[in-house]
């Protein structure tokens, strides 16, 4: 499973090879395989590999849970890892779910600061827990974002090397077209990839069975936990919450025409306003298992700063899982081009996927004389605003709001993206339209190594 994740594997060990010793937190999803990947690494790097978990410390003998102190640390670590602690250079340990006991963010200052071993920690959630800890080590850890495989990562699984992964930037690069061979296979493993999304259990069922009814059970049984997740959650909460409700609601709304969430829907009461729903949006959207794009009426670059907050489109975190809601065990609607499936939902949710993978923030343009563009992202090289529209079939030179958007001279942007099922990458009145596996190269502009100004 290891070969699974090139990209986030790599960061990690550059981390902890640099010498830095700013202590890594990986975030995310549960399910993502963020335990698998840190463990895979600590163990190639380290002689001493120690993990603690303190979500099943608390559901066991709860050694962990009123420590506030690093004496009182060290001591209990040795009591379950004693012959396993050497020093800094040969020790590594690894605080799982850390989220769950809350205390350990703040210690982890002075974990860093007393130097005895190297750590690394884990969990979900990490906004909301580090938005209730009274001291945030700010200046002593790294976060850092993972996500279920991206497209890329999924070729690599498949088998494909770099040289055939770097020729397929290069062509965006160059804004070339890929052979008709090419383009048949990528547009292949691209609908595989539609099915089986990003989820790594999903993705190493598949690689051993190719069964799709194996498939969704793995991913029926990750969407149920993400369920249960939020049960727990709503327990804690002075109001029940409804964010599984919501949850449930996002597949439904893909289906409409305007996909963002209207507040009365939630509960079925006229009245209901948006910001009433603020606590079960950020929950889905903290936990990793929902993705949030946020309208904008009037696009200056950069993008946060025009956001309307009560408009809000959300997409599930994997496609698989979606395609598994809508299809179930039926993969003619992908696999075959059926001319009466509208695969659009499906296309802007793995836009969303991948776009939020590579870096970037997501918002969608929605103006009611004007129409709706499906993303805008910022275009950090340029300094400007770059929308892109999602076009699943046959009329995809038809796209009106790109259009108006475009020639709104007071916007003063450029050109825009089309991504479609055609093989042909070319440019017409400031439009380029290019295959949606292209999806995979557009990331956000690298930040150069030296920040120096002279």
């Amino acid at each position: 499973m290891a070969m699974l994740y090139g990209k986030i594997s790599t960061c990690i060990e550059a981390h902890l090879r640099s010498g830095d010793d700013k202590i890594m937190v990986i975030e995310g999803a549960r399910q993502i395989g963020k335990s698998f990947i840190i463990r895979e690494v600590g163990n190639r790097l380290y002689k001493n590999f120690v993990e603690i978990n303190f979500a099943k410390d608390d559901e066991t003998d709860g050694l962990f849970r009123n420590i506030h102190g690093l004496d009182e640390f060290y001591i209990t670590l040795s009591m379950v890892a004693g012959g396993k602690l050497g020093d800094k250079s040969d020790t590594l340990v690894f605080l799982d779910e850390i989220q769950h006991y809350p205390q350990y963010l703040t210690m982890l200052k002075f974990m860093r600061e007393d130097d005895k071993f190297a750590y690394i920690a884990s969990g979900s959630l990490l906004g909301i827990a580090l938005r209730n800890t009274v001291s945030i080590p700010i200046g002593s850890i790294i976060r850092k974002q993972m996500y279920q495989l991206d497209f890329e990562e999924w070729l690599m699984a498949e088998g494909w090397g770099k040289d055939s992964l770097d020729y397929v930037h290069d062509c965006y690069q160059r804004q070339a077209s890929l052979s008709e061979a090419q383009h048949e296979k990528l547009l292949g493993e691209f609908k595989k990839y539609l099915l089986v999304g990003g989820m790594p259990d999903a993705v190493n069922t598949y690689m051993e069975t190719h069964n799709i009814v194996r498939v969704r059970e793995v991913q029926e049984s990750i969407r149920n936990l993400y369920k249960e997740d939020a049960a727990k959650y709503e327990k804690e909460s002075s109001k029940k919450l409804l964010v599984r409700r919501i949850y449930d609601m996002i597949v439904s709304q893909m289906e409409n025409k305007k996909k963002r969430i209207v507040a009365k829907d939630i509960r079925e009461k006229r009245g209901d306003r948006f910001e009433w729903f603020a606590e079960e949006f950020e929950y889905l959207v903290s936990s990793g298992i929902a993705l949030d794009v946020h309208a904008i009426s009037n696009p200056k670059y950069p993008l946060s700063e025009s956001v309307h907050k009560n408009l809000l489109k959300l997409y599930l975190n994997d496609v698989g899982i979606l395609t598994g809601r809508l299809y179930e065990y039926n993969i003619a609607p992908v696999m075959k081009d059926e001319r009466n499936i509208n695969l659009g939902s499906v296309y802007e949710s793995v836009v969303a996927q991948e776009l939020k993978a590579h870096g970037h923030d997501l918002f969608y343009y929605d103006n009611a004389k004007k129409g709706e563009v499906d993303f805008l992202v910022n275009n950090v090289a340029g300094m400007t605003v770059l929308p892109i529209e999602i076009k699943s079939g046959k009329d995809f030179t038809s796209h009106k709001a790109l259009d108006r958007f475009l020639a709104n001279k007071e916007y003063n942007i450029p050109s825009g993206i089309v991504l479609d099922n055609e093989r042909e990458v070319y440019t017409k009145d400031n439009v380029t339209y290019m295959p949606i596996y292209y999806i995979m190269c557009i990331r956000r502009a690298e930040i150069p190594e030296s920040n120096s100004i002279f």
